[in-house]
């Protein structure tokens, strides 16, 4: 057993030491078209690194000939393959400046603005890519409006949402649990605002009732009346909303809190000034 294990090593090890070889003499090779013919073979056998490679040594002999534009669109789906999106995001992006009219047109410009999905990131880093990603799938929806494609543009566009609010929505909340409770509101207002569709817009909105009630509770004595009288106001603006909500009890509670804070310091206002 032992000794079948060292001799399939050994083929092995033969096998890549032979491929090595014969890679090494297609890249010192002199005949184009033996280079562009292996070039399209490592392709086909999704050996991507080896094919890009070639294709790019090609590159400034194929420019201007009949086969320029394959070898760009193979290069760049290369890159793709071997997910370096930034570099597939620029060589598509550059194919279509050159291709403008190829009838790989529509596919690339779809992988192009893919290629900016791909780079978005973690939900803790800067969303520069995931908003990019978006603006370039409705453009692609746009100018592309009869392709195959387009729901799963769509579908994108609501992935890259979906994930920007919740992003906001980690910001908004950290207000929150720092006790910042005025930015905390007028984060979750923003949230509110720029995502009015959101399935978590009663959430929102009770956020910002229970920020604007910790906010005014935490006031100096002079600035409470106005400011609990916000909370009331952000409830009635629920109720408007969202009539039906399973959570407009727990905004009435603070709208409560609220009314009651309000008279007993307006009594306490009547009490000192009959004193003086």
């Amino acid at each position: 057993m032992r000794s079948l294990k060292v001799s399939i090593a050994a083929i092995i090890c033969i096998l890549l030491v032979s491929s090595c070889n014969k890679y090494s003499s297609v890249l010192k090779s002199k005949d184009n078209e033996y280079k562009l013919k292996m070039a399209d073979q490592y392709f086909a056998n999704k050996k991507y690194k080896a094919a890009q490679e070639l294709y790019e040594m090609l590159f400034p002999v194929l420019k201007g000939t009949a086969k320029y534009e394959e070898i760009y669109y193979k290069d760049a789906l290369c890159y793709y393959h071997l997910k370096m999106y930034r570099e597939a995001e620029s060589y598509f992006k550059g194919f279509l400046e050159v291709f403008p009219n190829s009838t790989r047109a529509e596919e690339v410009d779809y992988l192009h603005a893919y290629s900016f999905y791909k780079q978005s990131p973690k939900l803790e880093l800067e969303q520069v890519n995931t908003t990019k990603a978006m603006g370039m799938m409705q453009t692609y929806i746009n100018t592309h409006p009869g392709s195959v494609r387009i729901k799963e543009a769509t579908e994108i566009i609501d992935q890259c949402r979906v994930k920007l609010e919740q992003k906001d929505y980690r910001a908004a909340e950290l207000y929150y649990n720092l006790g910042q409770y005025r930015a905390a509101a007028i984060a979750f207002t923003a949230l509110g605002n720029s995502y009015p569709e959101s399935v978590k817009g009663e959430d929102y909105k009770l956020k910002i009732v229970k920020s604007y009630y910790r906010f005014a509770k935490m006031s100096i004595p002079e600035k409470q009346i106005e400011r609990y009288e916000k909370v009331i106001s952000e409830y009635e603006d629920f109720v408007d909303r969202y009539p039906e909500s399973k959570l407009l009890k727990d905004a009435l509670e603070y709208k409560n809190l609220s009314e009651n804070n309000i008279k007993d310091i307006k009594n306490e206002q009547t009490q000192t000034s009959a004193k003086r």
